[in-house]
């Protein structure tokens, strides 16, 4: 994995003066969640006022030490004024009760002191409703507006700032904590300029330290680079680990799965019976089926040949497809269960010389959205996770110039890590998560590619 020079000298005493002085783009080094840390914030969290700020108030001392308040009284907070010096890590937006065009004022008024005080990877989460859901026209446009705000705000943020609109449907708020605790923290460090519905869901994280303690999660293509990033996250976070490639990676996956502690399935998901084996490998049945084998054939569709189009469908969309619906079909996904889909930003916005893979992807985003209705009377969860430019020993490999676009063409200015996926993933993972289905999450540093 190429390592990102141009950060390392953005970030040197020389580099800071020649940057600043030519105007370059100053990428700051992202924050990132390390083992043993304790909070989801270390340092300042910051509240504005709202029902469901007033929410989030309960269980904010769980999160952080200190808790501040402004432009009114939440329990439990100090009243925050610029003054005081405190740099703020955290801060939660309550823009539920702005219902009229005259109303979203506040939104200037609570941000443009806040900015000058945030802490460098500080983390913005906004609340808000979901527009559909509202009667009235002028709230839900209302509504609507944060949106554009929300994603105007994130390409501003400075230091490795993000910024998040979680969109709460009534009687979804006991699903903030699980939501916070992971957009407030560095597990997010490279996901902004995203939108999230919540919608209300009865299983619930029961220790916070080991969210997924007592799930059984499949990982396929898990022998190295993002797949081993998420057997290893989803391992740390308590699951037991089911660990699936193809035969040719055999000893980097049963390495792997030795150290985890986790089982080695050596499977090629292609294979007519892919299904029936696979089900027969797990007579316990799944919690967690994470969908990360993926292919690339890149070619112009004009040079576009019939392998290179029909191993990437395969590999990519097919396989997928046929193995959730006979886990599904068979009982051997779990209630509560979750499906994460391994997506890309490609797939939204498409990308030169790869038009089997973007079919692919898109397609995978079609599967989440598909199936979601149908797997909520179980509590099961479908989500896509759309990753940007991420540094792994594929990208590592592509041409210096088109590495350098890939890295700076997003809001905060570099590639991301497989951990950033993998975090992700973690998080789609967690029982009360089922309040998300059928979205697509972007871990893409609010890339300017797609929406």
């Amino acid at each position: 994995m190429a390592s990102d020079r141009y950060i390392d000298f953005a970030n040197s005493d020389i580099g800071r003066r020649l940057v600043g002085a030519v105007g370059l783009p100053a990428p700051a080094r992202l924050e990132r969640w390390q083992a043993g840390r304790l909070r989801p914030v270390e340092g300042a969290l910051l509240l504005s006022s709202g029902p469901l700020a007033e929410r989030v108030s309960r269980f904010a001392p769980r999160m952080t030490d200190l808790l501040f308040s402004f432009g009114s009284d939440v329990s439990g907070a100090h009243p925050w004024t610029g003054e005081q010096g405190s740099k703020i890590k955290a801060v939660v937006f309550d823009a539920s009760p702005l219902l009229h065009a005259h109303q979203l004022g506040q939104l200037r008024e609570f941000f443009q002191p806040v900015l000058r005080h945030l802490a460098p990877s500080a983390h913005v989460v906004i609340l808000g409703r979901v527009p559909d859901s509202l009667s009235d026209p002028l709230a839900a446009s209302t509504q609507q507006a944060i949106e554009g705000f929300s994603r105007s705000l994130a390409k501003e943020m400075r230091n490795g700032g993000t910024v998040q609109l979680l969109q709460v449907e009534e009687c979804a708020e006991e699903q903030l904590e699980g939501a916070l605790r992971f957009f407030l923290s560095p597990k997010s460090a490279f996901i902004s300029g995203q939108v999230i519905r919540l919608s209300a869901c009865e299983a619930q994280v029961q220790d916070w330290s080991r969210p997924l303690a007592g799930r059984k999660a499949l990982v396929t293509g898990a022998a190295r680079g993002i797949g081993a990033a998420i057997a290893e996250t989803l391992a740390r976070d308590g699951a037991d680990i089911v660990l699936l490639d193809v035969p040719q990676a055999k000893a980097d996956l049963e390495a792997l799965a030795a150290r985890l502690g986790g089982q080695a399935v050596v499977l090629d998901i292609c294979a007519p019976d892919a299904a029936t084996q696979l089900i027969e490998r797990i007579p316990g049945g799944l919690d967690i089926v994470v969908h990360n084998a993926g292919i690339t054939r890149d070619k112009t569709l004009a040079n576009m040949t019939a392998d290179f189009w029909d191993s990437v469908l395969n590999v990519n969309l097919n396989a997928p497809q046929v193995l959730t619906q006979a886990l599904i079909d068979a009982g051997a996904l779990h209630d509560n269960g979750s499906v994460i889909l391994m997506a890309s930003i490609s797939g939204l916005a498409g990308n030169r010389g790869q038009t089997n893979y973007t079919t692919s992807k898109a397609g995978l985003i079609g599967l989440a959205r598909a199936l979601a209705p149908s797997l909520k009377e179980r509590g099961i969860s479908i989500n896509a996770v759309a990753p940007g430019f991420i540094e792994t020993s594929m990208t590592a490999h592509m041409p210096f110039a088109l590495r350098e676009a890939g890295r700076r063409m997003s809001s905060l200015g570099q590639g991301g890590l497989p951990q950033d996926v993998a975090e992700a993933v973690a998080w789609l993972s967690q029982p009360g998560t089922g309040s998300v289905s059928g979205q697509v999450l972007r871990v893409c540093g609010q890339s300017v590619m797609g929406a």
